[in-house]
């Protein structure tokens, strides 16, 4: 369907380039609004966007995939997605106009979050136990990869495909040993159903072997090509936007909490704060500021999605990320 789907995009992108050319910019976004959707919701409330001449409105997803057949289709300008998601999706639909422009999450949150008590703590726990994934997720994606890096046993691993409402409530409720997800979701979501933080385990995979990248900022690249000073004042905003957020994360929220009135304000700052801490301000972005990639660490990144994935075509890294929208280093830097 997506190829059937794609096969109309040369007669819908000219139509689709005008309409966003105008005020109103829609950003898909890869889930609901929680804490580490925050930074872009200050944005707003603090100019950045306007300064770039756009008026951003930001629509809720369902996964780590969702963004990416809304941005190649051009229903979306932007979004915000898995690149290991994105490298295979375009892999599938070779010359699909989307990639990415500004890698967000440079240590991605790709976690087995499991209960000690369950006796799940490290990779190797997994064997014989039950382990509850979401399909869609993006840390189930990632989850042959880290095996093969951890030497597990896959035959003892029983998976129990789950949705993602019913994922945490399942291993709160002792029905799976362990969960795949976002780290800074399944562990505050086990917090809110009154599981002990000290029987929680967050097994984050780039600590256990795992050189992939994780979200980023994607873009229609017909649309980027049309409006390159759009998608470059747009990346600064959101720069600006989480460096705003780092510097003050109760402002954040009260601008969450604005679009999202039922989320628990402490929770989402929690969630909001571990994702800074452990996948967006790294080491190597408060070096060199945040949204590049290192060539290297990409280049092994694909050979390890090479390793438990059949690429139809030779992986190129060109073809999945471009820097060419970003802007200036002193603009990217979160200190």
């Amino acid at each position: 369907m997506l190829k059937q789907t794609l096969a109309a995009i040369a007669a819908t992108l000219s139509m689709a380039g005008a309409a966003f050319a105008q005020a109103d910019f829609p950003f898909a976004l890869d889930w609901k609004f929680e804490g580490p959707s925050a930074p872009y919701f200050l944005a707003i409330d603090n100019g950045h966007f306007e300064k770039a001449g756009l008026s951003v409105e930001i629509s809720a997803g369902q996964g780590s995939l969702d963004a990416i057949p809304k941005v190649a289709t051009g229903a979306f300008p932007v979004g915000f997605a898995d690149i290991n998601s994105l490298i295979k999706f375009l892999d599938q639909n070779r010359g699909a106009p989307v990639t990415a422009i500004m890698m967000v999450y440079d240590k991605p949150p790709f976690a087995i979050v499991g209960r000690k008590s369950l006796g799940v703590e490290v990779p190797k726990d997994l064997e014989g136990k039950v382990l509850g994934a979401p399909p869609p997720d993006g840390a189930w994606a990632q989850f042959p990869a880290f095996a093969i890096a951890n030497d597990l046993d896959v035959d003892a691993i029983t998976v129990e495909p789950v949705g993602f409402p019913t994922r945490e409530p399942m291993l709160a409720e002792g029905n799976v040993a362990a969960v795949t997800g976002f780290s800074f979701s399944s562990y505050l979501n086990l917090v809110r159903l009154g599981v002990p933080e000290e029987d929680i385990s967050t097994i984050l995979m780039a600590d256990y072997g795992l050189a992939l990248y994780g979200n980023a900022i994607i873009a229609n690249t017909n649309f980027a090509a049309d409006n390159p000073e759009l998608i470059k004042g747009f990346l600064t905003a959101v720069a600006a936007g989480w460096k705003d957020a780092i510097a003050d994360p109760d402002a954040a929220i009260a601008s969450l909490i604005e679009r999202n009135p039922a989320a628990d304000a402490e929770l989402e700052k929690r969630r909001l704060e571990l994702a800074v801490d452990a996948n967006v301000a790294t080491d190597y972005v408060m070096e060199n500021g945040m949204g590049g990639i290192d060539d290297a660490r990409m280049a092994k990144a694909l050979e390890q999605l090479a390793q438990t994935y059949e690429f139809q075509s030779a992986p190129d890294a060109s073809l999945y990320f471009t820097d060419a929208y970003l802007p200036d280093a002193s603009a990217r830097m979160l200190k």
